[in-house]
């Protein structure tokens, strides 16, 4: 009762709308011109190859700063500026493509852009923290449906206004987006923490948490599938199917769509009563199941619908594997912790698209989507493995 009073008074109805209005801005301006990024580069002249080092250049700045970020945060115990750097970071992203508008402005601006997302450590961690221990895993989802509704948005407003205002148009929309979630971010109040309590090395005492390592392989693979497929390649295929750009837009919003009310479905207690132990291999096959169907499709109607299941990868799988990763860490190094988890992801936001571009250009798509496919069910597979033996061991121990 203590516990639920302190979060009240620190994190009240009003101050938890103003932080997660900011959440869905942050993610507008990141995600903004995503649906067209791959279709407007391969328009330009890019080769299927370099569109994949562009997508994965969005993960590489991550793999290098997050868990740097995340050590920084926990020494200092502080948020706030990390989270205002990384709202002005999403903005400024999109200047370069504003300015820049061709394949070299969006390789650039997605190294600058993964500098944004690798602050999102700490708008992860300062929501978190504010509730108990028992509700981590409902606020992860929350924080996650949140992140998806500002993707969604962003998604609505590309498809709609894209044959209008162009790539330049809609990456002014993300500039204006990522000014306004830095406004608000001025706005959150940070409770006292004294700084400079944390050694490093007791941080980096994390590394050694072994379901922390597994869990963030297994958001690897759920990133790295994601931001290769439903958010990439697929619009490739939708175009080589005779797509329209607007159809490729409506292609990304039924995702986002799914994603957004996956995520809610996370959050609620039906979800939750099943566990990460139904539900993580489960996804994972569906998962799998999606990366066969995609190419092998050859119908624009059928890839429409499939751009469902990917929705419950982002909505179930990611929020279980990211509350999985942070049961009991220890309040003064979640950061760090985080920073791990999300650096260890970022390795398949990075070299997922990388190799699957390089494979597209020799053997051609499907091969690539079929090795995803394998990917997924490993991941299923070793998370089965890895919930089978937690149970004998809990079976031994009592």
């Amino acid at each position: 009762m203590k516990e639920q009073t302190l979060n009240q008074l620190t994190f009240s109805r009003k101050q938890e709308i103003h932080y997660l209005a900011m959440v869905s801005l942050f993610w507008f301006a990141q995600y903004v011109y995503i649906p067209y990024q791959t279709t407007f580069l391969t328009a330009s002249g890019a080769s299927s190859a370099f569109t994949g080092m562009v997508v994965g250049a969005y993960g590489i700045s991550q793999l290098l700063l997050r868990f740097p970020i995340g050590l920084c945060a926990d020494s200092v115990g502080r948020h706030k500026y990390f989270i205002m750097a990384g709202a002005i970071a999403s903005g400024t992203a999109s200047v370069f493509r504003v300015f820049w508008c061709n394949g070299a402005g969006f390789l650039a601006a997605n190294f600058f852009s993964g500098l944004a997302s690798a602050m999102w450590i700490s708008f992860m961690v300062f929501y978190t923290n504010h509730f108990s221990a028992r509700d981590q895993q409902a606020a992860t989802s929350r924080i996650v449906l949140f992140n998806n509704f500002g993707m969604l948005l962003g998604f609505l407003c590309s498809t709609i206004t894209y044959h209008r205002i162009g790539m330049a148009g809609i990456c002014l929309l993300s500039v204006c987006a990522g000014l306004l979630a830095f406004l608000l971010s001025a706005g959150i109040k940070e409770r006292d923490v004294k700084p400079g309590i944390h050694k490093t090395r007791e941080l980096l005492s994390v590394c050694k948490i072994r379901h922390l390592w597994m869990f963030s392989v297994i958001a690897l693979i759920q990133q790295g599938i994601q931001l290769t497929t439903a958010m990439s390649f697929t619009n490739q295929i939708l175009k080589s199917l005779g797509a329209t750009d607007w159809i490729v837009g409506i292609s990304s919003v039924i995702y986002m769509i799914s994603s957004v009310g996956f995520a809610a479905f996370a959050a609620s207690g039906t979800c939750s009563r099943k566990g990460p132990r139904f539900w993580i291999p489960l996804v994972f096959a569906v998962v799998a199941l999606y990366c066969i169907l995609v190419p092998a499709a050859g119908s624009v109607p059928v890839i429409l619908l499939l751009q469902i299941l990917p929705g419950m990868s982002t909505g179930i799988l990611f929020s279980f594997a990211t509350s999985e990763a942070m049961q009991e860490i220890p309040a003064g190094s979640k950061s760090t912790a985080m920073g791990l988890y999300q650096a260890v992801y970022a390795v398949g936001m990075t070299t997922f698209p990388i190799f699957t571009g390089a494979l597209a250009s020799r053997a051609g798509i499907l091969k690539g989507y079929l090795l995803l496919a394998g990917i997924a069910c490993m991941g299923g597979i070793g998370a089965a493995v890895y919930y089978k033996r937690k149970a004998a061991n809990q079976e031994v121990g009592s």
